[in-house]
């Protein structure tokens, strides 16, 4: 690709065409992997970004455009990790310990603990709802399944953190 060349021999105005030339798939695809407008413009950025300062590593007799979507699933993929890892935040919700422990640790512990107790599917749901802040709508068509079956699945984790919280002596409705 001569473009890719330009870029390579330091020409400014090939680096911008680059960029705007795959701007729209590497955003679509980040927003695809992501579920996430915001996540998913910063990922897109920061994947062209990688792509135009490692272009001297790309193969020429290779294709162009595999070899950049690719460095942007990795980059949705890092993202997601990151994001997997990331505590969650939790409020007090109405809910109050039974003891002295300070609700910020006892409960957030508690939480953490609860929503690793959830299914797979249930977990990454519950997540998308309540964490990334994504309708019922979006949560369905994101992950290809019926509205009413994330309404389910979040009732169903409701149910289960609830009961998981009260084992744990957390006792909804003292506060």
């Amino acid at each position: 690709m001569e473009l890719a060349h330009r870029c390579l021999a330091g020409d400014a105005d090939a680096i911008r065409e680059f960029v705007e030339h795959f701007e729209r798939r590497v955003f679509v695809l980040c927003l695809r992997m992501l579920g996430h407008r915001q996540d998913a413009e910063d990922t897109a950025q920061e994947a062209l970004h990688r792509a135009v300062r490692y272009l001297h590593n790309w193969d020429p007799t290779q294709p162009i455009t595999p070899w950049v979507m690719k460095i942007a699933a990795n980059r949705c993929r890092t993202a997601l990790a990151r994001r997997a890892k990331m505590p969650i935040p939790v409020e007090n919700a109405g809910v109050s310990l039974s003891s002295n422990v300070p609700v910020e640790v006892g409960l957030a512990d508690d939480m953490q603990r609860a929503l690793e107790t959830l299914p797979p599917h249930v977990r990454r749901c519950f997540e998308m709802f309540y964490l990334r802040q994504q309708s019922c709508i979006e949560i369905a068509e994101s992950l290809a399944i019926p509205e009413g079956t994330v309404k389910t699945w979040l009732h169903r984790g409701r149910k289960q953190l609830a009961e998981f919280l009260r084992q744990q002596g957390h006792a909804p409705g003292d506060g």
